[in-house]
């Protein structure tokens, strides 16, 4: 045991008055990493049990880390968990002065021990693996590092940080991040430094460049490059010549040339010699054509060809290589492209993950290496399917830091045991970063986010109390108390997301909600989202609202007012005012106004009356002012909103089609069909603003409990809870008669033979087209994926196979963020400039899709019934697939829409003659 001597007299150190020392274990800076403690001579953990952001802020604190950005998983720790239930207040100086229980008692196990990001984390990486544009990771956001006074020494540190060689050559460049800050300047290492933010510089944050002078590097000083492939042992081949990086075409390209390259790099054999731009086009010069390797040459130089410079080649016939050491990862079969199960890609095979063998910093490394922010979930047991590959025999051994999985630690070790079973799956965030703009502090102003380096604002219609608590807390701001919407703090640029966050309230930051985007409403930037929180000034301010229930959108409702919280007198009051509150809150539409007697926590005897607005305003502040008047025995104002509760569809992903599901207490519950008519439909296809109700179907038994049973709406009510219906939860159904809706403004995608033909699409009850008219690459790519069909594509113009079908969609261009078809900007629907002989037609690449047995089919529609009946001899709503041959699977999911989730959809309506 260690030991001092003090005086003659030995102490045991934990016994010491300065015995107890916090670290990071994650970041080599020490400032992002699982939380452990030193007590009683060794480091333990700490608990995630009531743990927040204040806590977390303390930590940094503590560490002289800056402020904490998030708490999250570092994966399992190891020994004791010396800490747990920690209650900080966050303005403590140390960790120990902090409310926990007792040293060592707790009931937790190590996959909750808790990890901590702080604004001081840094990160490091080249855009290209071993080549691109420097970037640093500072303060939650990449930025850049500037040209200015580099040398030698520091793009050597900066090559072997990276593992990527000795050394490097660098240049300036044009910043790739658009927006993004430049956190370094006059950077000089010395010999004695080992990582990059030992090295001097000017203060982080300081510098004297333009978005032109950021610093490019080359590691290894090599005269060959594979560029765009995703790690730096594939990508399109590029040369040094003259100081000029150049393309190689691929005429006489082959596998001899590839494995020149490959070893070159020291990446392996070369597994795959793509022609024609696989990788993309390049630009500049393109240096070598009619490449003819021996195979034994020591450099891609040294190869015959034509002389330097001369070609009959485009940059649509560069070349590319693949080789041995190459890796890549991806999502497949998930709700959207930052979910699904993991796959790694190793020269060109794919294989499928064991979930014994990934955690939480793996996760951390594939969701940043995707641009999908930081990981929500990460699933067990096959939960995006099984996969139809090897399985990866290493165990992925990442620190949590890398940019990509390439860069992580190879196991040396190799696992068993595992099967298609346990495959692993990812639910990324999605978005990078949040933050609130143009108010006169940090804890109030507009929404916005950012996905991969576009930051875009939220529609008001997207947006809720929930979702605003959390980003409030998030951010250290306490809790929102106004949600106004109508651009509120004024109209923001670029994107407005659709996203809505489905946040239940006990979240510590925006990436751990689900996410959909079940929002259809039409969107701008007149409608942009605010917050505000409690940490502003502007919670004092008049106007401001509260209801006094639990979920913060029904209740007593009470009107701050010359510095006091006022009760409202119900004489005066409208659902034009109520609507105004309810759209304030974040709370939807106000769906009924009810008397109360004395409650709540008002500050004094005085009440309102008197306010009048159009019902169109998005803050109170912007009604005529109220009257104060003695409070009496006169009832007061109690209101109900629209989100006290929530509904959904699920079944289709875009919201508007699929089992009805409402959420009461707590928890998502379904609905019973006794008594169901389309009266009924339309109500919620209205309030889901879906358009209007087709029919009423079932969607398969949900689970959990059934809140509501004989609804009886009579069509015209803006919201389902305006309908009589048995009390919640008194019913005599069972999960086999949850009801299902199908809306108008459903959309479903396919291409006319599986994964290729021409796109068509269903809307408003019809099959149509998709012009050709812009359509790109990215475009043909998501619908690809959206089809589970592979990861690319091609695209061009065809005739129409069904004359006189509607054009429902034009100019369509995808951007990367976009997850499926349905948010890609578009010409409005409907609205189009092409004809019959202009419509969009796809051709997917075979290669890359993925075959996942199926194990459950739909039969609920009189075509997949007769096919149910005659294949299995059974005509259930839910049956086994138990005949083994995959054509007979084929056949069934063919008619009923095959989903990621191994359930079979009742198909759409065939479009006449299709």
């Amino acid at each position: 045991m260690p030991v001092l001597q003090i005086h003659g007299i030995f102490f045991p150190l934990y016994l010491l008055p300065e015995h107890r020392s916090l670290r990071l274990v994650g970041d080599e800076g020490g400032c992002a990493g699982r939380l452990e403690v030193f007590h009683q001579g060794s480091w333990g953990t700490v608990c995630d049990d009531s743990w927040d952001l204040n806590d977390a802020q303390v930590v940094c604190r503590q560490l002289q880390c800056g402020t904490a950005l998030n708490s999250t998983s570092f994966g399992a720790g190891n020994g004791s968990t010396w800490l747990d239930e920690v209650g900080c207040v966050g303005n403590e100086l140390s960790l120990w002065d902090c409310p926990s229980s007792q040293w060592g008692q707790h009931d937790c196990g190590h996959e909750k021990d808790v990890g901590v990001v702080c604004s001081e984390f840094k990160d490091l990486r080249l855009a290209e693996g071993c080549s691109g544009q420097v970037e640093v990771y500072y303060n939650d956001t990449w930025g850049n590092v500037c040209f200015n006074q580099m040398d030698a020494n520091t793009v050597s540190l900066i090559c072997q940080q990276l593992n990527c060689g000795k050394s490097g050559t660098v240049s300036s460049a044009g910043s790739r991040l658009k927006g993004a800050p430049n956190w370094l300047d006059i950077v000089k290492c010395r010999p004695h430094d080992s990582t990059l933010r030992q090295c001097p510089s000017s203060p982080w944050g300081h510098n004297t460049c333009g978005d032109n002078d950021i610093a490019s590097i080359t590691c290894e000083s090599s005269d060959v490059r594979l560029v765009n492939g995703n790690s730096r042992c594939a990508g399109r081949v590029e040369i040094l010549h003259q100081g000029q990086w150049g393309t190689v075409c691929s005429d006489d390209w082959d596998m001899t040339d590839a494995a020149v390259v490959c070893r070159q790099l020291g990446c392996g054999d070369a597994v795959d010699a793509p022609l024609n731009a696989r990788f993309g086009p390049g630009t500049g010069n393109i240096w070598k054509d009619d490449t003819f390797c021996g195979g034994t040459e020591p450099t891609l130089k040294e190869c015959a060809s034509r002389r330097w410079g001369e070609h009959n080649c485009d940059h649509n016939e560069d070349a590319g290589a693949i080789c041995s050491g190459h890796q890549d990862v991806r999502l497949v079969q998930g709700t959207h492209l930052c979910s699904g199960r993991v796959e790694i890609q190793h020269g060109i095979t794919w294989y499928t993950v064991c979930d014994a063998d990934f955690d939480l910093q793996d996760a951390e490394v594939v969701c940043r290496q995707l641009g999908c922010g930081i990981p929500t979930k990460v699933l067990g047991g096959s939960a995006f399917g099984k996969g139809g590959y090897q399985m990866w025999t290493e165990e992925i051994q990442c620190t949590g830091n890398e940019s990509n999985v390439y860069s992580c630690p190879k196991s040396s070790t190799k696992k068993q045991n595992c099967s298609h079973d346990d495959s692993v799956g990812l639910v990324c965030s999605g978005h990078t970063n949040d933050r609130l703009v143009d108010g006169p502090d940090s804890c109030s102003g507009r929404v916005e986010l950012q996905y991969l380096t576009e930051w875009g604002t939220v529609c008001d219609a997207s947006w809720d109390l929930r979702a605003a608590n959390v980003l409030c807390q998030q951010l250290g701001c306490g809790r929102a108390v106004a949600v106004p919407g109508q651009a509120w703090f004024g109209k923001g640029k670029g994107s407005v997301w659709a996203d809505v966050f489905e946040c239940q309230g006990k979240e510590t930051h925006l990436s751990q909600c689900v996410v959909s985007s079940w929002n259809r409403a039409p969107c701008s930037h007149e409608h942009d989202s605010g917050v505000i929180c409690t940490g502003s000034s502007l919670s004092n301010l008049d106007g401001m609202v509260r209801l006094s229930g639990e979920s913060g959108c029904e209740g007593q409702l009470e009107v701050h007012y010359q510095h006091t919280w006022s009760r409202v007198l119900l004489d005066s009051w409208s659902f034009k005012e109520a609507a105004v509150v309810c759209r304030q809150l974040g709370c939807g539409s106000a769906v009924r106004i009810y008397s109360s007697s004395l409650s709540g926590t008002g500050d004094t005897d005085v009440c309102l009356t008197g306010y009048q607005c159009s019902g169109t305003e998005s803050h109170l502040l912007n009604c005529s002012a109220p009257h104060t008047f003695s409070c009496s025995s006169s009832p007061y104002v109690s209101i109900a909103c629209s989100k006290h509760r929530s509904l959904r569809l699920v079944g289709d992903e875009g919201g508007c089609a699929g089992r009805l599901e409402v959420f009461h207490q707590g928890s998502w519950g379904t609905v019973c069909d006794d008594s169901w008519d389309l009266n009924d439909a339309q109500v919620v296809c209205r309030q889901l603003q879906c358009g209007t109700a087709l029919r009423f179907t079932s969607f398969g038994p949900g689970n959990g409990s059934i809140w509501l049973g004989k609804v009886g709406c009579a069509g015209n009510e803006s919201s389902l809870w305006d309908c009589p219906s048995a009390q919640w939860g008194n019913h005599d159904c069972v999960h086999k008669e949850d009801l299902g809706v199908v809306c108008s403004e459903y959309k479903y995608l396919r291409l006319a033979e599986g994964c290729s033909g021409q796109l068509e699409v269903y809307y408003n009850d019809t099959w149509g087209n998709v012009c050709f008219n812009q359509m790109d690459r990215n475009t043909a790519s998501l619908i690809c994926q959206q089809l589970n069909c592979g990861k690319s594509g091609t695209v061009s113009s065809t005739g129409s196979r069904v004359k006189g079908a509607p054009h429902w969609l034009d100019i369509v261009e995808c951007r990367p963020h976009d997850s499926t078809l349905w948010q890609c900007p578009s010409s409005p629907w409907g609205q189009n400039k092409c004809d019959d002989e202009e419509v969009a037609l796809i051709t997917c690449d075979p290669g890359e899709k993925t075959d996942v047995p199926r194990s459950y089919v739909q039969c609920s529609t009189a075509a997949s019934q007769k096919l149910c009946s005659s294949k299995f001899s059974s005509d259930v709503s839910m049956i086994s697939c138990v005949v083994a041959e995959s054509h007979d699977i084929e056949d069934i999911c063919s008619l009923v829409n095959y989903s990621p989730y191994l359930f079979c959809r009742p198909p759409a309506p065939q479009i006449a003659g299709g």
